[in-house]
């Protein structure tokens, strides 16, 4: 029986060729990088970034895609792919409520696009693999923000390029608000911290090396384009918005004195109840806020942010906090259980405005399937034994419809993970493998976790947007080998 390694061998060795010259492959597959002591380097807060103009309901900003040369490494300086020159992105504030209008220039020499993953817009901004901004072009985007808080991400989603453009750093995070959360006694300001964590290879020049499908050989993580970094926090109370910005990653986050996470927030807005958890799996693409409590943590402790799946030592630490001073955050609490030594806020349903927090707006009338899996003969990652075409459409759904899909990974023999991500839409995980998924990851998502033999089904209502989307594998190598179709919403009949 193959291991996973050896299955992805089949298809992997082949896409590199395509990108490195064989010299080259085997340098970079072989030179080691330089190497860098784990929390010896301070953590990067992404710059917001600030709208060029605004009106009374909209905010217009202008974005660069561009080669950055950057210090991601100490005292070295890599090649990266951009936004306005930041590694990760600039993070971008939106308020439901006011349109964000981006003006995306194209610096690379080949095509790009830009996708607001999580989102709920038109097509035309929806970033589709196959509607590109030409080189040395420009393309505006429009975000309406009529969708709930959430924290979102950007990507490019370039058609066969995706996978290594991301990699090599276009990506940013998105962080959308509403009343409704500007109203939660939460964390803000400098106590509101994205971080976007993804692996990474570097070869002996401290150049990013990608390689499709390498998941055992990307040996450095990297928290806002920062190597295992530390954080002075305050004696305070943070949000921290988790956002697996990688290719192949998968997360299973904790904290090193096994204290818990209070999380409030998934993929697409405020989870119902929060919950306190020790362990947070976060695979590609996912999200997840948690408030983390270090106001009774006395001065000088240090307490790490571990991944209790990573595959290697190396990588298991990803992040140290390292507890300064500060008095004691002022706004209302309330007790929770499971923090016995700290209050925390909670986001519950008796907020006035609260929202149902409820997708199944009506009786799915159909049922799909789709089942995801390695095809060896070719190496291609397929869907329902299919690639990627831009030609066909593989789901046509009425306006308004709700629907459910069960997904199946087909990969059990091999040992392979995958997620699936449904553009346009956040939708409920109903069942998996006929159990009921819990409550903290069943809503609201956009991107679902699959072991290798699962079969999952989700539920959708598709009442918002006419035209063709995408859905995919956010494993982005996945999708790049063509494990992706689209589904097109057409008017009611």
């Amino acid at each position: 029986m193959l291991n996973r390694r050896d299955a992805i061998k089949l298809g992997s060795v082949a896409g590199a060729a395509l990108i490195f010259p064989t010299k080259q492959l085997a340098s970079a597959l072989s030179d080691d990088p330089p190497e860098v002591r784990p929390f010896s380097v301070p953590l990067s807060i992404p710059p917001v970034l600030k709208p060029t103009r605004s009106t009374a309901d909209t905010d217009f900003y202008d974005m660069r895609i561009a080669e950055t040369e950057l210090e991601i490494l100490p005292g070295i300086r890599t090649r990266t792919l951009t936004f306005n020159g930041s590694f990760p992105g600039p993070t971008i504030r939106a308020q439901r409520g006011r349109n964000t209008v981006i003006r995306q220039f194209n610096g690379l020499p080949g095509p790009a696009t830009v996708h607001l993953h999580g989102a709920d817009v038109p097509p035309s901004s929806d970033g589709h693999p196959m509607d590109p901004i030409a080189p040395g072009q420009a393309r505006v985007y429009r975000y309406p923000n009529d969708q709930r808080a959430a924290t979102l991400w950007y990507h490019d989603h370039t058609h066969h390029l995706e996978g290594e453009r991301v990699y090599r750093g276009l990506s940013g995070a998105y962080l959308l608000s509403d009343p409704v959360d500007a109203r939660l006694p939460l964390p803000s300001g400098e106590f509101d911290v994205p971080l976007m964590l993804r692996d990474a290879k570097f070869d002996s020049g401290g150049q990013l090396v990608f390689v499709p499908d390498d998941f055992l050989n990307r040996p450095t993580i990297l928290v806002n384009g920062r190597p295992q970094p530390y954080f002075e926090v305050k004696r305070k109370l943070y949000r921290l918005r988790l956002i697996n910005g990688s290719n192949l990653e998968m997360f299973k986050f904790r904290l090193s004195t096994g204290a818990p996470f209070l999380q409030i927030a998934s993929d697409g807005g405020f989870l119902r109840v929060p919950v306190a958890r020790h362990e947070i799996d976060v695979w590609p693409a996912e999200r997840a806020e948690v408030l983390v409590d270090f106001r009774s943590v006395p001065q000088g402790t240090a307490i790490a942010l571990q991944n209790a799946a990573a595959l290697s030592e190396n990588k298991r630490d990803i992040l140290q906090f390292r507890v300064g001073g500060g008095a004691s955050w002022s706004k209302p609490e309330i007790a929770i259980p499971g923090w016995p030594r700290a209050r925390v806020p909670s986001a519950r349903e008796e907020i006035p405005g609260w929202p149902s927090n409820d997708p199944l707006r009506g009786r799915a009338t159909k049922t799909r399937r789709f089942v995801m899996r390695l095809d060896l003969g070719s190496g291609r990652f397929v869907i329902n034994d299919k690639g990627f075409d831009p030609d066909r459409v593989d789901a046509t759904i009425e306006h308004g419809s709700t629907e459910i899909w069960e997904i199946v990974n087909d990969d059990a023999a091999l040992g392979i993970q995958h997620t699936m991500h449904l553009h346009l839409v956040q939708f409920r995980v109903l069942d998996r493998n006929g159990k009921p998924e819990p409550a903290y990851d069943a809503y609201p998502k956009d991107t679902v976790r699959l072991f290798p033999g699962d079969v999952v089904r989700i539920q959708a209502t598709f009442d918002s947007h006419l035209g063709r989307y995408p859905f995919h594998c956010h494993f982005l190598d996945h999708a790049t080998h063509s494990m992706m179709g689209q589904f097109e919403v057409v008017p009611r009949r």
